[in-house]
């Protein structure tokens, strides 16, 4: 049995990670721009990236070519808003024309309103500790609503807050590159009002959406989250449990953020931090149940992570089945249909002899993780699509250009694109709707 005829097969990226053109037509310098000096492998920077901001159309001929149905893409805040209260209309025309060319090309655009990229100016006054961060973000989602709502009909708030809060500010290998983790006593007292000024962000920007959104609106989020899956004795039971639990890795538990949001409630460790108004700011109904996944967190450390078990470059564990029992935990759960907005390997890709990317383990990966999101959909999980991460070869932070996650491969050099292997696999798949699988 194939997916839903309406299946949204994508591919994903982020805008520092491909935009390049870090000064162009007006846009101010990202906390990643500024602050990352020292902090990335390499030295390398964001400045170009794949210059996809000059060669947006070639790469959505490219998605065309493939036969997507859908692309994520992000928007660069300080692109959009290079100064407070002050929206560059140069930078919004960049996403314009973006989307105007994705639909075209008959590619339904999913926006993506934070991945990462905090405009500096944001980050002095304080960031998402700023008690008038949400307002901020308010202001932001307006002008990027207004601008392309027309063409954008998917919408997710933010990407990953549990991966920008552990790398930004606990672990700190990303930017503002703020290191705790030395002093776990002190994390929450950090930890917690940033976590209060991201969810007050998420909620004011899913009601101006709502509000000003020309096209009805479907709104979600891109979380990551640790997802335990049953292995040997660790029954289905006791990984939902384990999967819901706020544990030590609290940040990377799936009800910390998602008990506000779609509950109104918050979990001991966060709720010191919430007020019952702020609460009532956070709490919104949603339209669907973004999740980015690569693995299960069952085999990370302990006793299931076997010698020689399939890895990828990034050093974390494949795990196929966990895309279908992620999916059905959290449709139990929180009652939402299931987009997963990011699912990929890194692999060690390049250019053979013969012209070609040869990457026969992204396409065994593609079609295992697949596996499991059919069975999941064949169960009556509502899965609304599959977006894999990435459409191309990017900078991926602080790993620089070493780590390539993408269909196309893109060399920094010349930026010549060449489609991999596993790109004309993963677009068979999509032309079967996923029979082939």
């Amino acid at each position: 049995m194939p997916f839903a005829k309406d299946f949204l097969w994508g591919a994903a990226s982020a805008s520092f990670q491909v935009e390049g053109g870090w000064a162009d037509d007006g846009k101010a310098p990202s906390i990643w721009d500024a602050l990352s000096e020292g902090h990335v492998r390499h030295g390398e920077t964001g400045r170009v990236a794949c210059d996809h901001y000059h060669r947006y159309k070639e790469d959505v001929a490219l998605m065309k070519e493939l036969g997507l149905k859908s692309y994520r893409f992000s928007v660069s805040w300080p692109r959009v808003m290079p100064r407070e209260g002050q929206v560059n209309p140069r930078g919004l025309a960049f996403y314009k024309d973006l989307v105007k060319e994705l639909t075209e090309a008959g590619i339904e655009p999913i926006c993506t309103l934070y991945h990462w990229d905090m405009p500096l100016w944001v980050y002095e006054k304080g960031g998402w500790q700023y008690e008038g961060i949400a307002d901020l973000f308010g202001d932001y989602a307006a002008a990027v609503v207004e601008a392309i709502s027309d063409k954008v009909q998917y919408w997710c708030t933010l990407n990953e807050p549990s991966v920008f809060v552990s790398c930004g500010y606990i672990q700190g290998n990303h930017a503002p590159f703020v290191r705790t983790a030395d002093e776990p006593e002190k994390v929450m007292d950090l930890v917690g009002p940033i976590s209060r000024g991201i969810l007050l962000s998420h909620g004011r920007a899913v009601d101006v959406i709502r509000a000003k959104a020309q096209r009805p609106p479907k709104i979600g989020i891109a979380l990551a989250a640790d997802i335990f899956t049953p292995v040997d004795d660790f029954t289905p039971e006791e990984a939902k449990e384990k999967t819901f639990t706020v544990g030590e890795n609290l940040v990377f538990s799936a009800p910390y953020w998602m008990d506000p949001m779609l509950k109104g409630t918050a979990r001991e460790v966060l709720r010191q931090y919430l007020s019952e108004a702020d609460l009532k700011v956070i709490h919104r109904p949603l339209d669907f149940f973004g999740y980015n996944c690569y693995n299960s967190a069952s085999y990370w450390d302990g006793p299931h992570r076997y010698a020689g078990m399939p890895i990828t470059t990034m050093d974390w564990p494949i795990t196929p089945d966990v895309l279908y029992w992620g999916s059905k935990f959290y449709f139990e759960e929180y009652g939402l249909p299931v987009l997963i907005t990011e699912n990929g390997l890194a692999n060690n890709d390049f250019v053979m002899s013969d012209g070609c990317v040869h990457d026969p383990q992204r396409a065994e990966y593609i079609r295992w993780y697949l596996q499991g999101l059919k069975k999941a959909a064949d169960e009556g999980v509502p899965v609304l699509g599959y977006t894999y991460w990435s459409f191309m070869d990017n900078m991926e932070w602080a790993d620089g250009y070493d780590k390539r996650f993408g269909l196309v491969y893109n060399d920094f050099r010349t930026q010549q694109r060449t489609v991999k292997d596993s790109a004309r696999f993963y677009a068979r798949i999509i032309a079967t709707n996923g029979q082939e699988l």
